[in-house]
């Protein structure tokens, strides 16, 4: 598929539920959010519909998302029956590493490729203080899991915020001298309009790159893959990767090719999107796959440009981060 400005749109982010078991500051209000109901909730049975048909619209990649995707019951068979679609498709992970330590090794089994954990403090009091939960512990556990079962490169996602715990740069890029890990930082997004922190609390990439480079000299390292989105650096003599994603300061837009389906399934054709598509009732009305063909083209046909962060007439909707799909 391509859009509107060339760009080859082979990437799908499909969230599985809008439940988590954490509850990230960033990602939800102190008060929590109501769950969506089971009737709301696309199927397994839909989505791999979904799937099906993205694919044999020239889908080659599928990141399986949340909420939590691992609190879904059946989660294991339904990426084993994504990893059968027709084309095989490489189907990968983001999560928070809390159930890893317990399923890594059938994630693998069941034909996952690869994994990205959420994780934004090595302490475990500030991990209570970020996610309002114990369990930094089985996190940990969960990362040495899936390096002994091989769901390699294992990715670690660190959101780094002033005040917060921009403070541990440092600590999350020396994870990469001993492990061949990518840890990966990423600015801030500011997805939903109350859950946004202050313009002097977000830590930008060139503060990243300046807390990185006071540990040591950091070596650029080519990245030629389509759509690939971290700036990527290496200390002498690691073993692992460090990323940095500019995705405020600087976009990767005219690069993007990726669409994502909400767990209720809507389809976005940007993050930061306030248009959304419905694909559940094409679903639910219809077995003809040419209509829900149709609303993907349409969703790959509106992918904005760029984003429009900083700008006069940047939207904020009301989704928050675990009801898009991280």
């Amino acid at each position: 598929m391509r859009d509107t400005f060339g760009r080859t749109i082979d990437y799908l982010r499909l969230s599985i539920t809008d439940r988590c078991n954490l509850r990230c500051r960033y990602c939800m209000p102190d008060d929590g959010v109501p769950d969506l109901s089971h009737h709301d909730i696309l199927s397994y049975e839909e989505m791999l519909r979904v799937a099906r048909v993205a694919v044999d619209m020239g889908v080659r990649k599928i990141r399986v998302t949340g909420g939590e995707p691992l609190v879904r019951k059946g989660v294991i068979d339904f990426i084993s029956r994504l990893s059968a679609l027709p084309g095989h498709p490489e189907i990968t992970l983001t999560t928070n590493g809390l159930l890893l330590a317990d399923s890594a090794r059938d994630l693998k089994a069941a034909g996952l490729s690869r994994v990205n954990v959420s994780l934004d403090t090595l302490r475990p009091e500030r991990f209570f203080a970020i996610t309002r939960r114990d369990g930094l512990d089985r996190v940990l556990a969960g990362l040495e899991a899936v390096q002994c079962h091989g769901l390699a490169p294992l990715k670690i996602n660190m959101v780094p915020i002033a005040g917060v715990n921009a403070d541990e740069v440092a600590d999350f890029a020396r994870l990469t001298l001993k492990h061949p890990w990518d840890v990966r930082f990423i600015e801030f997004m500011p997805v939903a309009g109350d859950l946004d922190y202050g313009e002097e609390q977000r830590f930008a990439a060139d503060r990243i790159l300046g807390a990185l480079a006071a540990q040591g000299k950091l070596e650029p390292i080519s990245d030629a893959r389509p759509g690939s989105v971290a700036r990527l650096y290496r200390y002498g003599g690691g073993l692992g990767r460090i990323g940095v994603i500019p995705a405020v300061s600087q976009h990767f837009c005219g690069e993007c090719n990726r669409l994502r389906v909400t767990a209720d399934g809507r389809v976005r054709p940007c993050l930061f999107s306030v248009e959304e598509l419905d694909l559940r009732t094409v679903l639910r009305s219809s077995d003809d796959d040419i209509h829900l063909k149709a609303v993907l083209a349409s969703a790959v046909a509106a992918k904005p440009e760029k984003h429009r962060i900083g700008e006069s007439d940047f939207q904020q909707g009301p989704r928050h981060m675990h009801g898009i799909g991280g």
